[in-house]
């Protein structure tokens, strides 16, 4: 009998770690029951004298955990702090400028135990809200409002704050922009090119053009928006995407060439992936990053400096994006990597690599998964897989994009709604910085 209480101490003392972290292992929990079942069995071969010191067991046990700082609320699972969010894009432009339609998709969200939402703000060269350094800019011939006349963005932050939800806006673009947008167009000088005079490239979007993140005054542009956006907005931070960087043949415009023989005494190298080259310009765009976060900071500094990037070799290699260089020097404050593959091993081989095991010991990091397009649904079954992976790895995960969770989807609403609660049973409560 003795050993059999031992055995249910020492099973109890394992668990209690996991126990007080919310995130109790299956396995554990088998293990635990087995002397708890052993222990009442031969309890009830004893006398009625050795049931009657159960209550003093139960007692010591209480005091124990309770001096030992264990103690928390009985609920069924402790909140975990994670990642659970959705970009709203340009493709959710229906539901965002409707009031009702945003009231009803933060209730949905709020339901199935999300916690974060990252609003589009900045798109093919436009701001996605009344936006004065825009107008100033004379790239914005329009302002973008909701049906009512509301400003969008402050609707869907204040329904979202209301739900309890972090609500982060999204500046998309970056330094992208399409050649027939008006930022293109009225500013030609702000544009970079590669080493044969092309200033296009084709993307996700389309063709697209690229703004100079080396030129002084597109810097102060971006600035300028970002600053905007955190001040006149409530909003709980601001996300950049894996188009705050620049493809690795670009750099090659008169300002760049003029700048790097200025510094290194020598023209750029022909070839636009030499090491040297490439190091040069990503740690330029690391710079700025480093000063667009004290910006940030300076006006609001719980604001939440998020970066949603491709993978890491992706992202310095083909697009001089050194992410990793900035969670290092503490630039930024939350990162979700896209993973958007269909291939479970694939995806698996991603979330695995060292760079998302260093990053995720120091700040919140999510998986982007993506959850279908229009003309290219995801099935559940594959969203579940995926983000059961990131979960077994402490991960967090975002989706692209609302509309795909279950509207433009293989499954029925309710069935789809359906898995993403089995996904998330319990919230996972977050705040903004403190």
């Amino acid at each position: 009998m003795k050993f059999r209480v031992i055995a249910l101490v020492v099973a109890v003392v394992e668990a209690l770690p996991q126990w007080r972290s919310g995130m109790l292992n299956p396995k554990l929990t088998q293990k635990l029951a087995l002397p708890i079942l052993s222990v009442k069995f031969r309890l009830s071969r004893f006398s009625r004298a050795v049931r009657y010191c159960l209550p003093a067991l139960f007692l010591l046990s209480f005091a124990a955990v309770w001096l030992s700082g264990g103690w928390s609320p009985a609920i069924a699972q402790l909140p975990r702090q994670e990642i659970r969010g959705v970009w709203m894009t340009s493709n959710d432009t229906v539901i965002m400028r409707d009031r009702l339609k945003v009231q009803d998709a933060i209730s949905q969200l709020k339901r199935l135990n999300f916690n974060t939402i990252y609003p589009v703000v900045w798109n093919s060269g436009y701001a996605l809200y009344p936006s004065p350094t825009a107008q100033q800019a004379g790239i914005q011939p329009f302002i973008f409002k909701g049906l009512e006349g509301q400003d969008i963005l402050a609707d869907v932050i204040d329904q979202g704050h209301r739900q309890g939800l972090l609500v982060i806006p999204w500046f998309e673009f970056g330094f992208m922009a399409p050649p027939t947008s008006e930022l293109v167009l009225n500013h030609p000088g702000w544009l970079t090119q590669k080493r044969d005079g092309n200033q296009t490239s084709i993307s996700a979007a389309g063709e697209v053009m690229w703004l100079n993140p080396f030129h002084p005054e597109v810097q102060q542009f971006i600035t300028d928006l970002v600053v905007e956006l955190v001040t006149q907005y409530s909003a709980d931070g601001v996300q950049f995407d894996d188009h705050t960087s620049l493809p690795n043949e670009f750099g090659y415009d008169s300002y760049t060439i003029a700048l790097y023989k200025k510094e290194m005494k020598k023209d750029p190298p022909a070839s636009p992936t030499d090491a040297a080259w490439v190091r040069w310009r990503a740690d330029k765009i690391t710079a700025f990053m480093t000063k667009l976060n004290q910006a940030v900071k300076a006006q609001k500094p719980n604001a939440i400096f998020s970066v949603s990037p491709n993978y890491y070799d992706f992202a310095y290699r083909l697009h001089l994006q050194d992410w990793l260089a900035w969670v290092r020097q503490n630039v930024v404050d939350e990162l979700v990597i896209q993973v958007y593959r269909p291939n479970l091993q694939s995806f698996l081989e991603q979330i695995s690599l060292p760079e998302v095991q260093e990053v995720q010991k120091k700040i919140p990091t999510g998986i982007g998964i993506l959850t279908g397009l229009r003309n290219s649904p995801v099935p559940m079954r594959q969203i579940q897989s995926q983000v059961r992976a990131a979960q077994e790895k402490n991960l967090g995960v975002s989706f692209f994009y609302y509309e795909s969770l279950w509207d433009y989807a293989p499954e029925a609403v309710s069935d789809r709604q359906s898995g993403f609660q089995a996904l998330f049973p319990y919230p996972a409560l977050r705040t903004a910085l403190q």
